[in-house]
């Protein structure tokens, strides 16, 4: 059967959801892929599997597309490439608690462009907050796809 992995898009991902997903990939024995261009504190260990790409335009989102399978889990914001792997039956949820679906990630592709639009006109100034509800969203999703990939694993 194939084994489970993590592939995550670390540069954008808060370093909150990193850990949590580091101590399951401890508690679980399932490797995380932490794909980068940037510099990042990567704890030790034999599940960390950092992927330091050169910084290129898209490097680590073609890194992902061409790694990425099935029954891999895949962690990003980046919602251009979530729906991609989701068209490709990739599992992919963000450091927020969304697990993207066929259904979803269109619309949320949509809301992107236009909030896009909005912010290149002046009209709207966005704020990223992280919250520790965000957080146990995030927890709660990911251990639930986890445990669903792993059960289908075998």
């Amino acid at each position: 059967m194939a084994r489970v992995r993590i592939y995550l898009d670390g540069d954008s991902c808060p370093v909150k959801v990193r850990e949590v997903i580091f101590r399951a990939a401890e508690r679980r024995e399932v490797p995380v892929y932490v794909v980068h261009q940037g510099r990042l504190q990567l704890p030790q260990g034999p599940w960390i599997k950092p992927v330091k790409l050169p910084p290129a335009p898209g490097a680590a989102d073609a890194y992902i597309l061409t790694h990425a399978k099935p029954w891999h889990l895949v962690v990003t914001r980046d919602i251009p490439l979530a729906a991609e792997l989701v068209e490709r039956g990739v599992p992919v949820i963000n450091d927020r608690g969304t697990e993207f679906t066929r259904e979803n990630v269109r619309e949320r592709l949509s809301a992107r462009h236009a909030m896009k639009q909005l912010r290149e006109l002046g009209l709207v100034k966005t704020r990223s907050r992280f919250s520790h509800r965000e957080l146990r969203a995030f927890a709660a999703v990911f251990d639930r796809v986890l445990t669903r990939l792993l059960g289908e694993s075998g």
